[in-house]
């Protein structure tokens, strides 16, 4: 972080301020340059809608004044170094896939395994589940406190590239199809599903994945739009199975962060880049719509297909995701009511979602011929989530505890 900041000190401005009233509070605060590590891996990659739309927010709300220099692909640290990072100031915003570390943020680990309470949709169900995560992680005192603990700023908590799918060389997903198949996982949750159709679990990071499949080191891969649609994944993998009636758990992976040199800031370009999360999480959305689309794409182009999976296959799973979720209440690492706590947001979030006009028009092996990339404006649902859930956390918003 380069330029002159005090103690996030100064002036602040509500959220949704006039831009006059902005530049006002902005007036007399010096430029300052940040470094920004969005998750795509370049900026032409399908998934770089959201790092394009906080990018953008952040350096048009402060009128230039903050500058975001974006390197994209983790090439200033990759996750393994991500937090050290943020701390030391070789970073100062950026995409963490801190699902790759369970004991570091066990919170994310536990959240993942309650991605599966709302509809398998391809377009409302990605924005039902992504906000309603959001606010499950925006309530929890415990998950923020895991993030500060590590010396990071929450600015969206908890964030999903999409519903799991199961993506392999070979066709045939009925019951003895998977016995003793090897598939690349990249959370908890998936060795347990893994096992229990008699597969053998294999951990890798995403970026490892396609030369393992394209080599046959691992058969099939536990997989999400965003990174099936990004890394190619599907030209040696074509074979896609997903769920009939409910997502597979494992969804929310990730969180967008700001490190150390934040609190430095002026409390005005503190607000500014949280605001500009209402932004990001279109960008979220669209991107794993896009990267959907193009996962469709790159399944045809190599002679594969999108089915639904076969009906015990997907009993069995479902069983087991239900099983984790037990345990993770016996364990005391979610409460006892967690599963009303899921339907409750599912339900609001399905009511929001259909208030504010989004729709499927097909199903998700059609996504090509119904979706459109970059078609669909997801801010109002990042607006609306922003109000329900995160706007509390604003910098220079006053809580009971200050009171």
């Amino acid at each position: 972080m380069s330029g002159d900041a005090a103690q996030g000190a100064g002036e602040g401005f509500a959220f949704g301020a006039s831009q006059e009233d902005v530049d006002a509070v902005l007036a007399d605060l010096e430029p300052v340059t940040l470094s920004y590590q969005p998750g795509g891996s370049s900026a032409e990659s399908v998934t770089a809608a959201n790092g394009l739309a906080f990018k953008e927010y952040v350096e048009e709300r402060s009128g230039g004044k903050i500058t975001l220099e974006t390197t994209w692909g983790q090439a200033i640290a990759p996750y393994d170094e991500l937090v050290d990072a943020l701390n030391d100031g070789r970073v100062d915003i950026a995409y963490h896939a801190a699902i790759y570390f369970p004991d570091e943020f066990p919170t994310v680990d536990a959240f993942s395994k309650l991605t599966q309470y709302s509809t398998p949709a391809p377009l409302t169900g990605e924005a039902i589940s992504a906000a309603m995560m959001s606010e499950l992680a925006w309530n929890s005192d415990e998950h923020l406190q895991s993030i500060e603990d590590q010396g990071l700023v929450p600015l969206s908590p908890l964030m999903s590239s999409g519903d799991y799918w199961t993506a392999c060389g070979a066709e045939g997903t009925l019951a003895d199809d998977w016995k003793g198949r090897q598939i690349r996982i990249a959370g908890t949750a998936h060795t347990a599903l893994a096992e229990t159709i008699g597969a053998s679990p294999v951990s890798m990071e995403y970026g490892e994945t396609y030369e393992a499949l394209q080599r046959n080191t691992v058969d099939c891969t536990f997989v999400q739009p965003q990174v099936a649609g990004s890394t190619g994944l599907l030209e040696v993998a074509p074979h896609v199975s997903h769920f009939s009636d409910q997502r597979m758990t494992g969804g929310a992976t990730a969180m967008h962060v700001a490190g150390s040199g934040f609190q430095q800031l002026p409390l005005a370009y503190q607000q500014i880049i949280f605001d500009a999360e209402a932004d990001h999480m279109h960008g979220v959305v669209q991107a794993t719509l896009d990267a959907g689309h193009q996962s469709v794409l790159d399944s045809s182009a190599a002679g594969g297909e999108f089915s639904v999976m076969d009906a015990e296959v997907e009993d069995m799973l479902v069983a087991k995701q239900e099983e984790l979720v037990d345990d993770l209440i016996a364990d005391g690492q979610l409460p006892e009511d967690i599963r009303d706590q899921m339907h409750g947001l599912a339900d609001k979030w399905t009511g929001i979602v259909e208030e504010l006009g989004y729709t499927d028009d097909g199903e998700l092996s059609e996504l090509d011929e119904w979706y459109e990339p970059g078609s669909i404006d997801f801010r109002p649902l990042g607006e609306r989530l922003f109000t329900e859930a995160a706007e509390q956390h604003r910098p220079g918003t006053a809580t009971e505890d200050d009171q």
